[in-house]
């Protein structure tokens, strides 16, 4: 029986009750979730990228868990949900305690969308820097993540090889899993587009958002400055954690003007398979 998310946050030790795998995924900054966690078998404004994963996973059916600064952020954004689909609980990446180790039991993956804007703005607001978000953040992440973790995929940006401002610590993140010996993928979009999003149903959230540039670009080195829908790069994101030879790997990501890929695996296998080892 479907259960109203709870607005208070779980008790971690409840987590341990659930004995499924579970995918990772750590969102977005101050006014909605941060992390969610996935079943195995199957967020410039970061945040409607994190949303977009969330409503792909759960129209996939995965099992989520979900770590926000504000849970009732999670029943505006996903409806009424059961416990055994979505669990919430409330932390803040920045706060290393608040990753205790009980919220990984049994985690296989991780997806990490988090982010703040690229210049000053009021979303700097309530110590929302870059270097908090973007390097801080992350870096508390990773140093709390089992060894045992199978893939963890991050949400970074294209200009990384001349990092200034933001981009500096978004490398400084990426070096940081690099070194972590934790398995990983890199996805750099471009600048973001679409959103905002109001609906947690991928079908809608499809028609409003794709429009005519469905077709994605793959690149690496660092070469490509276009466009990337969030839907895109929210898949992308998702196709990742199961394509063997993603690993280790750091990919651009552009949206064009075309039918792209949408959630066919195959089609994305190849268009990642199409890509040389040059990064």
């Amino acid at each position: 029986m479907a259960s109203r998310l709870s607005p208070n946050p779980i008790p971690v030790e409840k987590f341990s009750k659930h004995p499924n795998k579970y995918l990772f995924c750590i969102s977005t900054t101050g006014f909605s979730f941060k992390a969610c966690l996935f079943q195995d078998h199957f967020e410039r404004r970061i945040i409607e990228a994190g949303q977009l994963v969330v409503a792909s996973l759960l129209n996939r059916n995965m099992k989520s868990r979900l770590l926000l600064r504000d849970p009732k952020k999670a029943t505006a954004l996903f409806g009424e949900q059961d416990e055994e689909t979505l669990q919430v609980c409330k932390g803040d990446t920045r706060n290393p305690k608040d990753l205790d180790p009980s919220l990984f039991e049994g985690v296989t993956h991780v997806i990490c969308c988090t982010g703040t804007t690229a210049f000053p703005s009021k979303r700097w607001d309530g110590d929302n820097s870059p270097e908090r978000v973007d390097w801080e953040g992350v870096r508390n992440l990773i140093s709390a993540l089992p060894q045992s973790v199978k893939r963890v995929v991050l949400v970074s940006s294209i200009g990384h090889y001349e990092p200034f401002g933001v981009l500096k610590y978004k490398k400084m993140a990426e070096d940081f899993l690099r070194n972590s010996g934790l398995p990983f993928t890199i996805i750099r979009p471009g600048r973001l587009t679409d959103g905002p999003y109001t609906s947690y149903d991928l079908n809608t959230l499809l028609k409003a958002t794709a429009g005519q540039r469905r077709a994605v670009l793959l690149g690496r080195g660092d070469k490509l400055v276009g466009e990337a829908s969030r839907l895109a790069v929210a898949e992308a994101c998702i196709q990742a954690l199961d394509i063997e030879f993603t690993e280790g790997k750091a990919y651009e990501i552009n949206s064009v003007e075309g039918e792209g890929p949408g959630s066919d695996q195959q089609k994305w296998r190849e268009l990642f398979k199409m890509l040389k080892p040059n990064d």
